[in-house]
């Protein structure tokens, strides 16, 4: 459950039982793909080619806010992790979204989905198409990212493993339902494809690796959650927001 302003809310549990094998905690984890936001009715219409230009503007504007807030997450786990090889591994998720040498980054690219859609660049780094909801839900990740423990952290951005058929989703229908999109402007969500998994690998080394009673395999369960919580509390905001 998500508490805005102190991070996840945790379940109380017996911490009496056996922990869980590698294997059966990492499907609990995964078991939590039930709550993505891929289940959300907003993206479910936007999939099904039901949302209108100033939706698609509108989720583009707002998720923008999420993207330029990765690197500063990632920042952060980063400033509190005192593990070498960790961090030496880390640092490649912030180099994907600012960018490095000739390659642009992942935040560029998601300016060239904007430039697609038919924002102006001032329309996405304004910021002035981004909802209050959509501000406090990325602000409380990135302050719990500041303030937790890096391996909770770390924890938290397990919501990639679900990642990968969502941004399928998106390429296999947006160039159908949405011709007015210029189709190089999906070029984000193909390059995320790969790169989730090799995201989600680390991630889940780290938390199978921490999390080893079942009072802290629960906790970790919790944290998934509240990540899962920031991402549909995300898009109930730009529903709200962009109604037709």
């Amino acid at each position: 459950m998500l508490n805005p302003t102190t991070g996840p809310i945790f379940t109380k549990v017996n911490d009496d039982g056996p922990a869980w094998t590698r294997d059966e905690f990492e499907a609990q984890l995964r078991a939590k793909g039930t709550a993505y936001h891929i289940h959300h009715p907003f993206n479910v219409k936007m999939n099904s080619g039901g949302c209108s230009k100033e939706q698609i503007r509108g989720w583009v504007a707002n998720r923008f806010y999420y993207q330029i807030n990765i690197p500063l997450k990632d920042a952060a786990v980063m400033s509190n992790c005192p593990d070498r090889e960790t961090r030496r591994r880390w640092v490649l998720r912030i180099l994907d979204h600012d960018g490095h040498g000739d390659q642009p980054g992942g935040i560029e690219a998601w300016a060239r989905l904007g430039d697609a859609v038919g924002l102006s660049r001032d329309d996405l780094w304004s910021l002035k198409l981004v909802t209050p909801g959509v501000r406090f839900a990325v602000d409380a990740y990135v302050n719990f990212a500041r303030r937790a423990p890096w391996q909770e952290s770390v924890c938290s951005s397990l919501t990639e493993m679900f990642a990968p058929q969502i941004h399928k989703d998106r390429l296999a229908t947006w160039p159908e339902h949405y011709t007015w999109i210029e189709p190089d402007g999906l070029h984000y969500f193909r390059s995320r494809v790969s790169l989730a998994q090799r995201d989600v690998e680390h991630g889940l080394e780290v938390t199978l690796a921490h999390f080893t009673t079942r009072l802290a395999q629960q906790r970790a369960l919790d944290i998934l959650q509240f990540k899962l919580d920031i991402l549909w509390t995300m898009l109930d905001s730009i529903e709200k927001a962009f109604p037709q």
